[in-house]
C-alpha cells in the first residue's frame, strides 16, 4: 500500500508562487499532480516518471509549473509560479506503476489533497 501526503497549499495573490510537496511511503515509477476546482471535474496538471526523469505538463500550466523529485525522501514537488485565479483548487498527488498517463482513473493511489487559493 502506498501512502501519499501532500503539503504546501495556501492562499496567495495572483502572480505569487507556491511549492507543493508529495511525500510517498513507497516509491512508484509515476507520480502526478491533479487539481479540482469547485464545481469542476478533476484535471491533470503534471506527471513525473522516476525512471528517466521525464515530465509532462498540462497546456494550462506549461512554462509556469515545474514538477521535480527529491530522491532521498521519496518526494515529488510541484513548483507553481505566476499563479492565476484559475489555478485555484484542491491539488492532489497520485501514484501508479508503469507508464505516465493523464487519466485520473489510471492512478491507484491518492493523497488527501491540499487547497490552493489564488486571489485576484
Amino acid at each position: 500500500q502506498v501512502q501519499l501526503v501532500e503539503s504546501g497549499g495556501g492562499l496567495v495573490q495572483a502572480g505569487a508562487s507556491l511549492r507543493l510537496s508529495c511525500a510517498a511511503s513507497v516509491r512508484t515509477n509515476i507520480v502526478a499532480w491533479f487539481r479540482q476546482a469547485p464545481g469542476k471535474e478533476r484535471e491533470f496538471v503534471a506527471v513525473y516518471t522516476w525512471s528517466g526523469g521525464s515530465t509532462i505538463y498540462a497546456e494550462s500550466v506549461r512554462g509556469r509549473f515545474t514538477i521535480s523529485r527529491y530522491s532521498a525522501e521519496n518526494k515529488v514537488y510541484l513548483q507553481m509560479n505566476s499563479l492565476k485565479p484559475e489555478d485555484t483548487g484542491v491539488y492532489s498527488c497520485a501514484a501508479k506503476g508503469g507508464l505516465a498517463t493523464r487519466r485520473a482513473s489510471d492512478y491507484n493511489y491518492w493523497g488527501q489533497g491540499t487547497q490552493v487559493t489564488v486571489s485576484s
